[in-house]
């Protein structure tokens, strides 16, 4: 063992201040977890009914800014998944008195920048800027949902960008596992079809894409999220004068709540020549405003929420099977479902899927014990006060919130309602969400090579 020794100023090294004469110093005891203060929302609804959040959060002179548009495929089956991300792609690619050029060079004035995304529940327009160029981005953005052109020649340059990215993406591995767990969990519910076919792409039209805009993208059902150094009652005002023109007698349309994924075979999906394996599994859970989730996710963090969780140490730190093992719930229309993921090597995957199972066993045999539930509550609290540390995560947290009917009442009580779990509630929760006989999923690998050693252990399709 080597000595410390101090450095010719005479001070100590970090091994010298870390030590006594009888051993390492004990760590501190954790202090009181400090509140983030969050600040009230104030809330109003345009007479063409966009509702609109605002937050003073004036920590930098910024704003954050979240427009969340439901966006569900009016006909399921139909072109749509392919038409609204050509949407989303080329939605600031121009107007009848902006080009795309001009539209970067407004925003960059400003000190802003605004992108969208798709996903099968929502169009989202999100993005920061100056808070004294607010009402110049929401002018910009007036102009973009009211008169966004779609022009032909940008509409073809990114089908061939969409169509050249998914051809990349579907040969990923993760891509690959998510699709197949999707149509394991939800059959051929529109909630699927997170990413068109190339061939669906290729087809899609300016003129559907401009169709599209006209019909869907509405301020009814719609609720657009400010969060930064701004005044709330004078931003609703703004956005009121700027998105006036915004209007339509359609509402936007919400994603139809999908099926629970039913307990069930794990599906083994043949990728020929893979190295290594993907394993999905998912169960049903609870939403967040269920008496049951706090207790939920306590009981998700000591299996493998967190890094030091059980599932983790074990096949991670112990066997080496992987560099990361993560669970936790997925919010989906009407409520949650569980998920338990992990890549290892071809070699391991049976192994693997043993430990996980055995995990999940005695997560409901041998419950959480207090000290396991105490380290995982200071997580839980912890981690949501630094997500609302900044107004970005602060206007996140309200838009999805406010999507699921709930608003920052539900996140100032819930650091009391994770005090309040008891160690009886989070072993009812393990019980009730992680026996193993509760779960469906798929296991991607190259089945010529673990596939006898899967079929194995049983409960493979």
């Amino acid at each position: 063992m080597t000595t410390a020794v101090s450095n010719d100023r005479g001070h100590r090294s970090a091994a010298e201040i870390g030590r006594t004469p009888t051993g390492p110093r004990p760590l501190p005891p954790l202090g009181v977890t400090r509140e983030v203060p969050l600040p009230d929302v104030v809330s109003a609804e345009l007479p063409s009914g966009l509702r609109v959040l605002v937050a003073n959060r004036s920590t930098v002179p910024m704003v954050e800014l979240r427009l969340r548009v439901p966006f569900a495929d009016p006909a399921p089956g139909s072109a749509h998944p392919a038409v609204a991300e050509l949407l989303s792609e080329t939605l600031f690619t121009g107007t009848a008195s902006r080009d795309r050029v001009a539209i970067d060079d407004e925003l960059a004035a400003v000190g802003a920048d605004l992108g969208a995304s798709v996903d099968p529940e929502r169009l989202l327009v999100a993005g920061s800027g100056l808070a004294e160029g607010l009402p110049a981005v929401l002018a910009l953005l007036a102009d973009v949902l009211t008169g966004a052109t779609h022009p032909d020649h940008e509409v073809s340059r990114e089908r061939e960008r969409l169509v050249e990215r998914i051809a990349v993406a579907r040969a990923q591995p993760r891509t690959i596992a998510r699709e197949a767990l999707q149509r394991v969990r939800f059959g051929d519910h529109p909630i699927t079809r997170e990413m068109p076919t190339a061939e669906e792409v290729t087809a899609v039209t300016a003129d559907q894409v401009r169709a599209t805009h006209a019909a869907s993208l509405v301020p009814r059902g719609s609720i657009l999220t400010l969060v930064g150094d701004v005044d709330p009652a004078a931003a609703i005002a703004a956005v009121e004068q700027a998105l006036g023109g915004w209007s339509s007698s359609a509402t936007a349309v919400e994603l139809a709540a999908p099926p629970y994924p039913l307990a069930g075979e794990l599906a083994l999906v043949h990728r020929p020549g893979s190295v290594q394996s993907q394993l999905r599994l998912s169960g049903p859970a609870v939403p967040r405003d269920d008496p049951a989730y706090a207790a939920l996710q306590l009981a998700n963090l000591v299996f493998g929420g967190y890094f030091s969780s059980r599932w983790m140490e074990n096949i991670r730190e112990d066997k080496g099977y992987t560099y990361g093992a993560h669970s936790g719930p997925e919010f989906i229309p009407g409520g949650a479902v569980l998920g338990v993921d992990t890549d290892v090597a071809s070699d391991v995957t049976a192994a693997a899927l043993l430990e996980t199972r055995y995990e999940l066993g005695r997560l409901t045999a041998v419950p959480p014990t207090a000290a396991e539930i105490e380290a995982a509550r200071s997580y839980a609290v912890g981690s949501l006060l630094i997500s609302l540390d900044n107004q970005g995560g602060l206007a996140s947290t309200i838009a999805g919130l406010s999507a699921v009917g709930l608003g920052l009442d539900w996140v100032r009580e819930h650091p009391a309602r994770l005090a309040a779990v008891t160690v009886d509630e989070v072993a009812e929760a393990a019980l009730r969400f992680f026996a193993p006989t509760g779960f469906t999923g798929v296991v991607v690998g190259d089945a010529d090579v673990i596939g006898a050693k899967v079929r194995a252990l049983g409960g493979i399709a």
